[in-house]
């Protein structure tokens, strides 16, 4: 669903989450002023399956961390004020919608999206030519560029990443001829090549990377061309309705093979959820572990995480799972760079900030154990020991493995 201009002043304000009041002033004015510190969340929320529950996932994140911000202070002394707009996952809603609340005299200081990786490559420009400080959870292959995109963060693990963690658990469970299946997605064809870098510097025989359109009903092909040279393992990379589709498509081939699921697997609704919503405690995932955050997986003793999950849960239910919760941790970042900066207001000042370990390391984030910006990259780097490998299994509050789900 696309809102025509005309509709979206009247979007915004009836959106909007105002957590302060509201002032008609500029970024640099307001700051002086003491006015809000403006927020603008887009997501998908209309959308359709597992887009629309990941959408309010993170736009509930970003909530409640504004929330729990405002209450230790806001930034730099300001409240923080958030404006949520629905943009159905559609990249050309996402650019009306932000060019709408910058011509409105009201520019964001800090823009957020809730993904996919299309919605970050058509608003991205228009972020660095208004240069507006974002926060990014669907990275691109240049979306960490920090000579590119210089006040853009991203704090999903980028392609590259994920691959290497993958690749080194492969190759620790033994597979020596990998495969790997991908959508056509930009994510997931960045994924596709990173996967087959990551396994060459593994040492570990890559068998072919197959791409399936992310429309498409059947991968057949792709997997039986997989499966004719020797594959022992699978890397699958699939968001949605597709992963349904990839799974089906593995039964008709009667190919028992061990999965390993990138992240898109694992914000999938599907694998958390018993027939006939879902594929939970079906053969079809009887293979197949998951590469996720190590916060969406339940650990009683971790505090900080716990913490979020109770914040979260007192604005409301956690429709999906936790990987899509990064932009929980922003606005702690956007506070630690602010007390280093000294200002709210200067976007190159924060981006500069964020850049230095010892602010990050300050900043009282959940979401990810650390994050490791530079100003050569703006990835966020949290290392393998933020990541875990587990099967599918009942959600609550939005984690696998709670013993009480």
């Amino acid at each position: 669903m696309r809102i025509r201009s005309s509709a979206l002043t009247a979007a915004l304000a009836a959106t909007a989450l105002a957590l302060t009041g509201c002032s008609g002033a500029g970024a640099d004015d307001a700051d002086a002023a003491g006015g809000p510190y403006r927020v603008l969340v887009t997501g998908g929320i209309s959308g359709q399956g597992a887009l629309a529950a990941n959408a309010q996932t993170s736009v509930l994140a970003a909530k409640a961390s504004a929330d729990a911000v405002n209450r230790a202070g806001g930034v730099g002394g300001r409240q923080v004020e958030i404006t949520v707009v629905d943009d159905a996952g559609d990249a050309t809603t996402a650019v009306s919608t932000l060019r709408e609340a910058i011509a409105s005299g009201k520019k964001p200081d800090l823009f957020l999206n809730s993904g996919p990786s299309t919605i970050t490559t058509a608003t991205l420009p228009i972020l660095a030519q208004n240069k507006i400080l974002s926060f990014n959870i669907g990275p691109t292959e240049d979306s960490a560029n920090s000579e590119k995109y210089p006040l853009n963060f991203d704090l999903a693990s980028g392609p590259s990443e994920n691959a290497e963690t993958i690749a080194r658990y492969v190759k620790d469970k033994g597979y020596q001829s990998v495969g790997i299946v991908h959508g056509s997605s930009a994510y997931g064809e960045v994924f596709g090549q990173a996967m087959e870098d990551a396994l060459g510097g593994e040492g570990v025989s890559s068998t072919g990377s197959q791409e399936y359109d992310t429309a498409a009903l059947d991968m057949t092909a792709q997997l039986q061309s997989l499966k004719t040279r020797g594959t022992q393992a699978l890397v699958v990379d699939a968001y949605g309705a597709p992963l349904g589709y990839l799974l089906a498509s593995l039964q008709r081939l009667d190919w028992n093979i061990p999965l390993v699921g990138n992240t898109s697997v694992a914000g999938t609704s599907l694998v958390s959820k018993a027939a006939p919503e879902g594929v939970l405690g079906t053969p079809a995932t009887a293979n197949l572990v998951m590469h996720v955050l190590s916060s969406t997986v339940y650990d009683a003793n971790d505090t900080a995480v716990n913490t979020m999950v109770e914040n979260m849960k007192a604005m409301g239910d956690i429709p999906s799972t936790l990987i899509l919760a990064d932009n929980y941790d922003a606005l702690p970042l956007v506070v630690a760079a602010a007390n280093k900066a000294g200002s709210s207001s200067d976007p190159e000042a924060l981006a500069e900030a964020l850049e230095n370990q010892d602010v990050l390391d300050s900043a009282e984030t959940a979401f990810s154990p650390s994050y490791h910006f530079t100003a050569d990259s703006h990835a966020s780097k949290p290392g393998d020991e933020a990541y875990k490998f587990v099967p599918p299994s009942p959600l609550l509050n939005g984690q696998y493995g709670n013993p009480s789900a």
